[in-house]
């Protein structure tokens, strides 16, 4: 074993890793290690806890979207066979290229929610511990607002985080505490509700348990709790109060204090662990109900965006300096053909993103989900000043990288070098952070000829050229992306080629970059699933021979050969379009100029990964590492392949920037595409992620045999930046403080501090920190609100340390919320002036119609959306004469569609359903006592209506959705735990 593994393993040692259930000694740690890393990741693969949990009430809720759209345009919809897989509710989504970001989507969710533990481990209103239930609620209700509010500003990432912080308390709720106990067979609907009864919760002085029989626990909850139905929870700590259950993990100090032996359900072990499947089955409809309430205020393709089951982002970022207005002419015309020839397809674009730039100024962001607001956006820009001196373009590209989606692809135009080229470092941690490509696109014909305005000194301008364009090829060779350098009038070309190539499914095969120029030989793989297969290559003055698995050679004076299918060449950017030959090709390149080479296809097949740390939380484990791995330690990695449940990989290697080097790792699966990736030590200079594998599906093993590269570098640090836990919300015209620590493993000295954000908010924080050698130090960035920020508003707050002399960075991301206070937590109201029909046995000759008068009550915050949830009538909507605060809806449809259930949603979200009904029989009201509609007029129809109006979650609805996405409280049989805490 290497000494990697074991100093790995000394580190679970010191933390304690509660998920083994053996003592563990040195000498078998010595002999074992490594097997107990990779025993303690199977464990966590087959017992996923939350994360299964989470993951299941997902797919559920997705598919629901799905095929709520696909019924509303008219097509069919087929429910995937069960079990559900990420891969498979994308295609029955009809969106299988999304299947990545719909992973990365699920995977945030689900590590937000584990690291709950790790920050909260003593807080029981996280875990509804200490009979904490209104503080439990409170952060339930609390993170739902920051969720809503965020998708409406389509700030999905910040959504995507906050839902899965409060998807743990809300999990926690149903094993934690006695509800499943007192017989209850649905989930507690009003923990995601304000202002309502959470149960009939046990007074602090009130006995709630007693010791268990020996090992038999079934019966140690009271008689009269059972009988009056009160609510309880476990307690955690030493400060027990007499007579209450404890929370008893086996390392929780309660389980020594009477009585002994608590209701934890967290495992079929645990002392209620007889209802553990019941808790766990309990969960899933719970969270499945909570994303049906955030699905109900974003409306389904907002609901879809967050789940990342959509296209990739079109972004644009563009000088708007008075020399270019040719190229925002030729970025209006490229745009137009894209957008008219991707709408209606899987590749159309999920949002348009837009950041104008010029000096001093920067912005707006335009996100927009509509092409033609995006069009317009682009067609009122004008190009005005400038002509003298830089421009504020990582400026501009530092707010398009926070308003993108990760993994994007954005383009930045240019012929002007950077004025803020202090915010190198911030853009390259945005970069690392979001796995976003990014491709300069620099015109002028002769890099930044504004220069020669600067001074008269040629020598001084070449340099200063040769730095500004390195710049940008720098953060170009980052991200994965080209610095292509072409005249004007060449450009609406070049961005034709790379734009019009660029797919949802598009893959990295290979990515190199030298600089200097050398000659090199590269390889790479083309696999069955691979089509049109493409490489790119910028530079000057660069030859190369191709040779295809079947050894057919073609150089590059050479653009009609038999490998080389079309071959375009704009100012230094070249593309081949390829062949597809399944197997081993060679590409020999030969310059003594700085050159890139990227080989691309379209494919299924991906990966996503994640550098790991050993957790210091109570549980032990493994944490994802937000920022740069370790240098100069081991490295462990966890990578998922995407997009195949038959790919199974076989290498993971560490292949450096500059071609000098590769660290192979020891790769062993864990389950689910899951795979841990332990490496003797982490390159010290930039790297980038090679991953090999075995496709099973494939006609021959030769042709199964795949490999795919990470597009955006990686380097390791010896630094480390983290961030005390900060609840990461404050209201316009607030100061949030953030406290942070900077620790290095290394010489020490003063480091130097920078903290940036998107939005331009006044911060405080030092310059600097002075640190002793393997030393650290804390202080605190001040960042304010100004009083007109929207609600709903992220903030993205990137915060840098840097070595004495500049050779060694760190930072640390963190996405904050900027929310007004939430008063309104009442849904919309319904009531019924009219309901007419005319309708006979011969319903296609007939129709009916209401009437419905929609409010938001005296202290709501108004309308925002009435749209049809049931129904495929013709609804109009109109506010009322003299009355803004009352919407009036207006339903009218055949008799032969007796039924209409309309959803609304109000300004923060809160969402309400009314549903009518003339059919002959009634069904029974499924509304709640207290918010009952006005009854009909008093000339009633001639057939009898329903009316259900009244919040979205009542009991018959909770149960038709139950129903509607297969879960049986009482029979399903889940193949995991749920968390400890």
């Amino acid at each position: 074993m290497s000494a990697g593994s074991v100093a790995l393993c000394l580190l679970l040692m010191q933390t304690g890793v509660y998920g083994f259930e053996i003592e563990l000694g040195f000498e078998f740690v010595i002999n074992f290690g490594i097997q107990l890393i990779i025993d303690f990741f199977r464990s966590e693969a087959a017992n996923k806890k939350h994360e299964h949990i989470t993951q299941r009430a997902i797919l559920n809720t997705t598919l629901q979207a799905c095929r709520a759209l696909a019924l509303a345009d008219g097509k069919d919809f087929s429910f995937p066979p069960q079990p559900f897989t990420v891969e498979s509710v994308a295609a029955a989504c009809r969106a299988p290229k999304s299947s990545k970001r719909f992973h990365q989507t699920i995977k945030l969710i689900q590590r937000r929610n584990r690291l709950v533990d790790a920050r909260h481990v003593s807080d029981p209103e996280y875990h509804f511990d200490n009979e904490k239930f209104a503080e439990g609620r409170r952060i339930i209700t609390g993170g739902l607002a920051i969720v809503k509010a965020s998708n409406k500003e389509m700030n999905f990432e910040a959504a995507r985080e906050k839902l899965g912080e409060i998807t743990h308390p809300l999990q926690d709720f149903y094993s934690h505490s006695n509800w499943v106990e007192l017989g209850n067979t649905l989930p507690n609907t009003n923990l995601i509700r304000s202002g309502t009864s959470i149960g009939n919760l046990a007074a602090l002085g009130k006995e709630t348990c007693r010791n268990c029989d020996g090992d038999d626990c079934t019966n140690n909850i009271l008689e009269d709790i059972k009988q009056e139905k009160i609510l309880t929870s476990g307690y955690f700590g030493s400060s027990k109060p007499d007579g209450k259950c404890p929370a008893s993990p086996r390392f929780d100090k309660s389980k020594e204090i009477e009585p002994k032996g608590g209701i934890n359900k967290d495992k079929m072990t645990a002392e209620h662990g007889h209802l553990h499947t019941e808790a766990a089955n309990m969960a899933v409809a719970a969270t499945s109900e909570l994303l049906e309430d955030i699905r109900g205020a974003a409306g389904d393709r907002t609901f879809l965006q967050m789940m990342g089951i959509s296209g990739k982002a079109l972004c644009f970022v563009i000088d708007t300096t008075g020399s270019m207005s040719d190229d925002i002419a030729a970025v209006r015309t490229v745009t137009s053909s894209i957008i008219n020839s991707k709408v209606g397809t899987e590749d159309e674009p999920s949002v348009y993103i837009l950041v104008p730039f010029n000096d001093p100024d920067f912005g707006p962001l335009t996100r927009t989900t509509d092409p033609n607001k995006f069009k317009n956006a682009i067609n009122s820009l004008s190009a005005t000043g400038g002509g003298d001196a830089p421009e504020m373009s990582l400026s501009g590209l530092q707010l398009a990288l926070t308003g993108a989606p990760p993994n994007s692809e954005i383009f930045l135009f240019t012929d002007a070098a950077a004025k803020d080229s202090h915010l190198r470092s911030t853009v390259i941690a945005l970069i690392e952070r979001t796995k976003t490509v990014v491709n300069f696109m620099i015109t002028g014909g002769g890099l930044f000829r504004r220069r020669r305005q600067i001074g008269n000194d040629q020598q001084q301008q070449s340099r200063l050229a040769t730095s500004d364009a390195q710049l940008y090829r720098d953060l170009a060779q980052t991200s994965g992306g080209q610095t292509i350098e072409v005249t004007k009038s060449e450009l609406p070309e070049a961005v034709s080629i790379i734009t019009e190539s660029s797919s949802s499914s598009l893959v990295t095969l290979l990515q190199a970059a030298r600089s200097p120029g050398k000659a090199d030989n590269f390889t790479f793989t083309v696999d069955e699933s691979v089509k049109n297969l493409t490489v790119y290559i910028t530079g000057r003055s660069v030859t190369f021979t191709l040779i295809s698995p079947s050894g057919v050679s073609q150089q590059s004076t050479n653009t009609t050969g038999s490998l080389i299918t079309a071959s375009q060449t704009v100012g230094n950017f070249k593309t081949l379009k390829l062949k597809t030959e399944v197997g081993l090709w060679q590409m020999k390149m030969v310059s003594t100029s700085p050159y890139t080479l990227k080989v691309v296809g379209e494919s299924s097949i991906d990966f996503l990964f994640d550098f790991l740390e050993v957790s210091e939380g109570l549980f032990g484990g493994f944490d994802v590492i937000d920022n740069r791995p370790r240098a100069g330690s081991n490295g462990t990695l966890l990578l998922t392949v995407t997009g195949s449940t038959s790919a199974t990989v076989t290498e993971v290697i560490l292949v450096e920037s500059s071609g000098s080097g590769n660290v192979n790792g020891n790769v062993t699966a864990i389950g689910g595409g899951d795979y841990l990736v332990v490496f003797n030590g982490v390159p010290s200079e930039q790297f980038v992620v090679l991953m090999k594998g075995q496709n099973s599906n494939s006609s021959s093993r030769s042709s199964g045999t795949f490999q795919r590269q990470s597009t955006s570098s990686i380097k390791a640090s010896t630094l480390t930046v983290t961030v005390d836990d900060t609840n990461g919300v404050f209201a316009p015209g607030e100061t949030l403080s953030v406290p942070f620590s900077v620790k290095t493993s290394g010489a020490g000295g003063n480091f130097t501090i920078q903290a940036t954000n998107d939005r331009g908010f006044t911060s405080a924080f030092p310059s600097s920190l002075v640190l002793g050698t393997g030393g650290s130090a804390n202080s605190t960035v001040n960042l304010t609100a100004p009083v007109n920020t929207t609600s709903g508003t992220d903030v993205t707050l990137t915060i840098e340390a840097e070595s004495p002399g500049g050779a060694d960075t760190n930072y640390l991301v963190l996405r904050l919320a900027v929310l007004k206070t939430v008063t309104d937590f009442t849904e919309p109201l319904c009531k019924l002036p009219s309901l007419q029909s005319n309708c006979t046995e011969n319903c296609s000759l007939s129709t009916w119609k209401l009437s419905v008068q929609v409010t938001d009550g005296a202290n709501g915050t108004g309308i925002d959306r009435v749209s049809l949830r049931q129904g495929n009538g013709t609804m109009n909507t109109s506010l009322a004469a003299g009355n803004e605060s009352i919407t009036l809806v207006s339903y009218t449809a055949s008799c032969c569609s007796p039924d209409v259930e309309l959803l609304i949603v109000d300004g923060v979200g809160n969402v309400g359903t009314c549903s009518y009904s003339v059919r002959q029989t009634s069904i029974n009201s499924s509304q709640a006592p207290s918010q009952a509609p006005s009854q009909a007029p008093s000339q009633a129809p001639s057939q009898t209506p329903t009316a259900a109006s009244v919040g979205s979650f009542s009991t018959k609805a909770v149960q038709s959705f139950l129903l509607c996405i297969g879960i049986t409280i009482l029979g399903l049989n889940l193949p995991f735990e749920m968390g400890i805490n």
